[in-house]
């Protein structure tokens, strides 16, 4: 089938032979033949999605740019701040707090790939993105996500090992592990990324490019493909019941035994003192699997797609934004540094 304008010809559909399909959509790649004096020339273009946004609105659309643009801010100065202050305080250079800058530089980042993209498209009044600008931002996305599960988990086990192994814990959470461990879980990230962005480069997609979301989502990158997605689908259980279910359970582990070794504490104040500890990084684990738990299962109950644009919101910027608000004041050591940073500040002003 072929669609012709006055000079172009674009291949969309496609018989393929011995086949149940009576048609292929239009790959992300295709050729636009242009016709000139009976002369026929190929050229290769990349397709563009549509990213949907929150809303169509057009009277929406500044009070959206300017909510976001003020979360964004408020991300990576309050998360900024976090980095700054464990860096200035020598007392605070510790594995727990290794893993919590890591955090919060892997929260800058994890905003960073999503938010700008779409003040952009605001701003231009233009919510197209690139065929290669959506796998990429596909990418990123789990990179960081499954970047926040692994600092998660770790930073579980190290509050394990100092509250159920305090003797041990210089032992096993040496200096050079704890930095050996942020290029692994890396690696990892970009291994789980790299796959997934190979099996969408041999999906083909219709005429439909709407993604109703304000980023590209796996999710629903596969959802737009007419392509035999059985295989993706297969890849993105598998590769969330290791990279979200397995550190969840590491998470639950770490806790059952730092409360059971909390409660045969004999005395009140050092069940009160190792909580403290744990408190400020149980908030931030309940917030992001919370909210993560929540958008699956409104998902599966609802197909609004403005729902699920919604709900993306609320795993991929709020939790990022709250963070270091959490830290900061449920832990004193945090106020302790925050504080000095400020008076830093103020000296040199």
């Amino acid at each position: 089938m072929l669609a012709w304008g006055p000079r172009i010809c674009v291949s969309i559909f496609f018989p393929k032979a011995n086949s149940g399909r009576s048609f292929y959509a239009l790959p992300p790649i295709f050729s636009i033949r242009t016709i000139n004096n009976m002369k026929i020339s190929n050229e290769t273009t990349i397709s563009e999605f549509l990213l949907l946004g929150l809303t169509e609105d057009p009277t929406l659309q500044a009070l959206i740019f300017s909510l976001f643009l003020s979360m964004y801010l408020v991300t990576v100065l309050g998360n900024l701040l976090i980095i700054l202050a464990i860096s200035s305080d020598p007392h605070l250079h510790t594995p727990m707090y290794f893993f919590l800058c890591c955090l919060s530089f892997n929260d800058i980042a994890y905003t960073t790939c999503t938010i700008p993209q779409m003040l952009v498209n605001i701003q231009t009044e233009d919510h197209t993105i690139t065929y290669t600008g959506c796998l990429t931002q596909v990418s990123f996305v789990i990179i960081f996500a499954l970047m926040e599960s692994f600092l998660l988990v770790v930073m579980a086990y190290d509050r394990y090992v100092a509250i159920c192994h305090p003797l041990r814990y210089r032992v096993i959470m040496n200096p050079r592990l704890c930095v050996l461990l942020v290029p692994v879980f890396l690696l990892i990230s970009v291994a789980d990324a790299l796959l997934h962005t190979l099996l969408l480069q041999q999906l083909t997609f219709s005429s439909d490019w709407g993604i109703p979301d304000f980023f590209c989502e796996l999710a629903h990158v596969i959802e737009l493909s007419c392509s035999d997605t059985l295989i993706d689908n297969i890849t993105v259980f598998v590769a969330a019941c290791l990279f979200a279910g397995v550190p969840l359970g590491g998470i639950i582990f770490s806790y059952i035994h730092i409360v059971s070794s909390v409660l045969r504490m004999p005395s009140s104040g050092g069940k009160h003192k190792a909580f403290s500890t744990c408190g400020s990084h149980l908030s931030v684990v309940s917030l992001f699997y919370g909210i993560s738990f929540g958008v699956y299962m409104s998902s599966a109950v609802t197909d609004s797609p403005r729902n699920s644009a919604v709900a993306s919101v609320m795993y991929t910027v709020v939790p990022q934004m709250l963070n270091p608000f959490i830290y900061s004041l449920r832990n004193r050591n945090m106020k302790e540094a925050l504080r000095k940073l400020f008076g830093r500040i103020g000296s040199l002003l």
